[in-house]
C-alpha cells in the first residue's frame, strides 16, 4: 500500500512539473512576489489578484526542479478563492507537513509533499513557492529566499 501511495505521489509531482497549472504572467496582478532557492537554483514569481481579503486569481512563472515546479503548480490551484488568513494558515500547515511529514487535517493534493521531510535539501524546494505566496498576500516587495529555512 505504501509503495502504491508513493508511486501515486510521484506521478502527481511529475504531472504538475511537466504540465504546470496556472503557468503564466497574470495580467492586472495587484500583488507579486519572487522567491529564490540558492541551494537548488529554483526561481519562482507569483502573480496574484487580491480583492478585499480574497485571492481572486493566481498564477506563477519560474524554473527549477520538479518538486519546486509541482509545488508552485499545486499551490496556485489550492489558494485560488482563499482569504489572506486562510493562505497564512495553509502556509503553516504545509510548512509543518514538509518539515515533519505529519499532516494536520486533509490537505488534498498538497499531501503529495509529505514525504519531502525525508530529504532535507528538498524541503526548501517544496516550501519556496509558499514563502513567495505569503510575501505576496502580505504585500512584501522584496524577494524571498530559502536561505534561512532550516
Amino acid at each position: 500500500m505504501f509503495d502504491d501511495l508513493n508511486d501515486l505521489y510521484q506521478q502527481v509531482i511529475l504531472d504538475h512539473s511537466k504540465s504546470p497549472r496556472n503557468y503564466s504572467e497574470l495580467p492586472g496582478a495587484n500583488r507579486t512576489a519572487q522567491g529564490h532557492n540558492p541551494l537548488c537554483g529554483d526561481h519562482v514569481t507569483l502573480f496574484l489578484n487580491v480583492e478585499g481579503d480574497q485571492v481572486k486569481e493566481i498564477s506563477w512563472q519560474g524554473s527549477g526542479c520538479a518538486i519546486s515546479r509541482a509545488s508552485a503548480s499545486i499551490l496556485t490551484t489550492a489558494l485560488k478563492g482563499k482569504s489572506v488568513a486562510e493562505v497564512k494558515t495553509l502556509f503553516d500547515r504545509v510548512h509543518d507537513m514538509v518539515t515533519t511529514g505529519k499532516s494536520n487535517g486533509d490537505l488534498g493534493k498538497l499531501a503529495v509533499f509529505a514525504g519531502v521531510h525525508k530529504f532535507p535539501a528538498r524541503v526548501k524546494c517544496a516550501i519556496l513557492p509558499w514563502y513567495a505566496a505569503l510575501a505576496a498576500v502580505e504585500g512584501k516587495a522584496e524577494p524571498v529566499s530559502t536561505e534561512s529555512e532550516e
